[in-house]
């Protein structure tokens, strides 16, 4: 049998000082991970769990590609995020084995349409078209490290024309990379390949076209682009 039509290739991350390809299955995103976040947003950070999103995986963008501004806003924001590359997954995976399954780290943004968001969000409905659209996962190239390589007080900044705009440390998280890993794997099958956007510290505002966006993670990548 033939394909009707050429499949696209593969979406796949660059992994930083190797000829290597990390080859994307699926990207899962947490909302609600940084208390100040939580807090902008107009929620609690002791009561509410982290929520569970997607997106799809070739919404990534990589090589510090300049990227258009999307349809459909007029109010996109920049939400800076350590990402988790898994080698491994599988289900119901305990705490204790979480930090087995990752390959390693890289820095993206999870761009939202905000005012879609908040539509979706009054209607009680899902966030699908706020979350998932095309371009919505710029990455840096992957950086391999496990988490023993990763301190608590390690820095994770955005900022927007050279005027910074998020900045936090990773211990700022509310659920940390294994218990995030862990709970995930309750409501999914994880598998290598998956890429996890932890979510994001306080400071998420609108950008528009012609901005030039710079996220960072100290000791892990740094990524660049420009909006169209």
């Amino acid at each position: 049998m033939k394909f009707v039509f050429p499949p696209a290739p593969a979406p796949a991350v660059p992994v930083i000082d190797s000829e290597n390809l990390f080859p994307v299955h699926r990207i899962y995103c947490v909302g609600r991970n940084y208390g100040d976040h939580v807090k902008e947003m107009g929620g609690d950070p002791k009561q509410e769990p982290p929520v569970f999103f997607s997106k799809p995986a070739n919404a990534i963008v990589i090589n510090n590609a300049s990227m258009p501004y999307p349809q459909a806003t007029s109010d996109l924001h920049h939400e800076v995020e350590l990402v988790i590359a898994l080698l491994a997954g599988g289900k119901n995976i305990a705490i204790e084995n979480a930090i087995e399954c990752v390959y390693g780290y890289a820095v993206g943004i999870d761009f939202t349409r905000r005012d879609l968001q908040l539509i979706a969000k009054n209607a009680g409905r899902p966030w699908d078209v706020a979350k998932g659209f095309d371009n919505s996962a710029p990455i840096s190239a992957i950086r391999q490290l496990s988490a023993s390589e990763l301190p608590a007080d390690t820095q994770i900044s955005l900022s927007v024309n050279d005027v910074s705009r998020q900045s936090a440390v990773l211990s700022d998280m509310i659920w940390s990379v294994a218990e995030i890993i862990s709970e995930l794997s309750n409501f999914f099958e994880l598998k290598e390949g998956d890429l996890i956007y932890t979510g994001t510290p306080a400071g998420v505002s609108a950008v528009k076209t012609g901005d030039r966006l710079k996220a960072s993670i100290d000791g892990v990548a740094e990524l660049e682009l420009e909006l169209l």
